[in-house]
């Protein structure tokens, strides 16, 4: 797989990129990352990337021609994702999606807003983090490419070390984890994790992460309901 970038930080991804599962992804062969340096794509002395915006109002906005100049550039093949507070909720589900496609091209805006341009004439979806405003698009590309890539098969050691987590397959969350010592300050791992009756741990497992996801987010609760065919909660 490869992974474009398209920032005015390039050097932000450097040191993420270069630690734990991303790198070892990269070392394996199982994805490139490809950063590129959107004031490469300006055309005055000043390398300008932003501008006022018409119509008034605070805030520089990134302009349009770097950001398709770049993409001209580039040629990519598969998903244009502009990292935007507009966009779509991020979920589990589309990390899967998107570790489908050979090729995955995320832009990075920054300053107030990008020219909606190229939201509407070049990215093919918008997608956020969540409610919340970011400093720039860096920090939201760098958790979408780490999703991503610790789905891709042979990034992670096995299978199961991604099957247990959070929102995986079923939508739960994952159920709390607990190592040696088997007592620490008075707080001891709950008996049943100790017993080594694997039925018995995985009942246990279940039950927790039912109960989790039913007090933490009762939105994936009853997601997770009307799957297993069961009426919501009144």
């Amino acid at each position: 797989m490869r992974i474009n970038i398209v920032t005015i930080f390039p050097a932000f991804f450097d040191g993420p990129l270069g630690l734990s599962i991303p790198a070892r992804a990269a070392a394996r062969g199982l994805v490139e990352y490809r950063l590129v340096d959107l004031r490469q794509y300006t055309h005055d002395r000043h390398r300008t990337v932003d501008d006022y915006q018409f119509g008034g109002g605070a805030g520089m906005v990134m302009k349009p021609e770097p950001f398709f100049e770049a993409v001209d550039d580039l040629k990519p093949e598969g998903p244009v994702v502009l990292l935007s507070a507009r966009g779509r909720r991020f979920g589990h589900d589309d990390a899967v999606r998107l570790s489908l496609a050979s090729e995955l091209t995320l832009l990075c805006g920054h300053y107030k807003d990008v020219d909606e341009r190229v939201a509407a004439g070049l990215a093919t979806e918008e997608l956020s983090l969540g409610d919340f405003v970011l400093s720039g698009g860096e920090y939201a590309a760098l958790a979408v490419t780490d999703a991503v890539v610790r789905l891709l098969p042979g990034a992670l050691g096995t299978h199961e070390a991604a099957a247990g987590d959070s929102f995986y397959d079923v939508g739960l969350l994952s159920p709390p984890s607990y190592t040696r010592p088997a007592e620490y300050r008075g707080l001891a791992v709950p008996e049943v994790l100790l017993s080594g009756h694997r039925a018995r741990v995985a009942a246990w497992r279940q039950e927790a992460a039912e109960r989790l996801t039913r007090e933490r987010r009762p939105d994936l609760w009853e997601e997770y309901r009307r799957r297993q065919g069961e009426a919501p909660t009144a």
